[in-house]
């Protein structure tokens, strides 16, 4: 079997795209979608019927401008969340606006949104994790949803604590970014070997997955944004990995035998703690990666909501 099919027999493998060709072409479990992956789909012509439809629907309702963008923008996620449920067998996360990363409120409100379009069109909350910043306001929302029945994928995640936090809400699943983290130490270490183990994108999902499964923790840790197949095969065993599609590619290339990495009777040596806010901020504030990559992922992922709206209001 090559390294992909050995993969799958160890790990969740879930797509990493909104690209439907490659879901169909991979056959993930799951699939995950980010502003910037939808704005990618944006811009195919393939998805043209998408983008108006879309289009046509917001603009059914008598609504300011600025409410009828962001119909539009949550209703081509859910088109092609939509789409892709019809190739899986599993789950579609789809990610509320980041704008919305640091008001608790309006995050659970835009999350009962989607779910609610996702319903009308047949598809259950079963089948749908909500994606969700993982700033202690994102957290304190992924805690009440949970507590409806709405599961959510709390994202952006790079630090112990807000891995810590995110169990403690009993959150479905948590993506924490092994690529990001390499690229923030990388930049200031470009000598460093960070291959493989001494990869610190690695080390802090291992970290993560130890603690949880040490703990009894049903939350799954789901690696995510990676930048090399070796950061993969150092995971290998993660309750899921959510991987792109040159990635996943590169894995079905690869012949070479697969070693399970992690396993659920590892041991953690952080005992369990629970934290509240201002030890959450205070953690977060002594963690300079962490924090610069978690503001930089918001920053960006809003930026590219503002470009997939700017793009669905010239749609014809």
């Amino acid at each position: 079997m090559d390294q992909l099919q050995q993969l799958k027999q160890m790990t969740t493998v879930v797509a990493d795209t909104g690209d439907i060709d490659a879901i169909r072409q991979f056959q993930p479990v799951d699939a995950t979608t980010n502003p910037s992956l939808l704005l990618k789909a944006a811009q195919d012509p393939k998805y043209a019927g998408l983008l108006q439809e879309a289009r046509d629907w917001a603009v059914q309702a008598n609504t300011s401008q600025q409410t009828a963008l962001e119909r539009m923008t949550d209703r081509f996620g859910i088109l092609i969340g939509r789409e892709i449920t019809q190739l899986i067998p599993g789950r579609i996360s789809t990610e509320v606006d980041a704008r919305l990363s640091f008001d608790t409120a309006a995050t659970v409100s835009k999350a009962h949104q989607l779910i609610e379009q996702y319903e009308a069109l047949g598809i259950g909350r079963e089948r749908v994790l909500i994606k969700i910043a993982s700033t202690w306001e994102g957290i304190e929302a992924g805690r009440h949803l949970e507590r409806e029945g709405i599961n959510c994928n709390l994202t952006l995640l790079f630090s112990f604590a807000q891995a810590q936090a995110c169990a403690d809400a009993g959150i479905f699943l948590i993506s924490p970014f092994v690529g990001r983290i390499l690229d923030w130490h990388k930049q200031r270490q470009p000598d460093a070997d960070f291959s493989f183990d001494n990869d610190p994108g690695v080390q802090s999902v291992s970290r993560i997955y130890r603690y949880y499964k040490t703990h009894d923790y049903s939350t799954v840790v789901m690696g995510a944004s990676f930048r090399n197949i070796g950061e993969i095969q150092a995971l290998a065993g993660c309750d899921r990995l959510t991987i792109s599609p040159a990635l996943m590619q590169a894995l079905a290339d690869d012949k070479t035998d697969l070693t399970q990495r992690l396993k659920s009777n590892m041991d953690s040596q952080d005992s369990k703690k629970t934290l509240q806010e201002s030890a959450f901020r205070w953690a977060m504030n002594e963690d300079c990666m962490a924090q610069d990559k978690l503001a930089e992922g918001i920053r960006n992922f809003a930026a590219d909501q503002v470009k997939l709206e700017q793009l669905l209001s010239q749609a014809r």
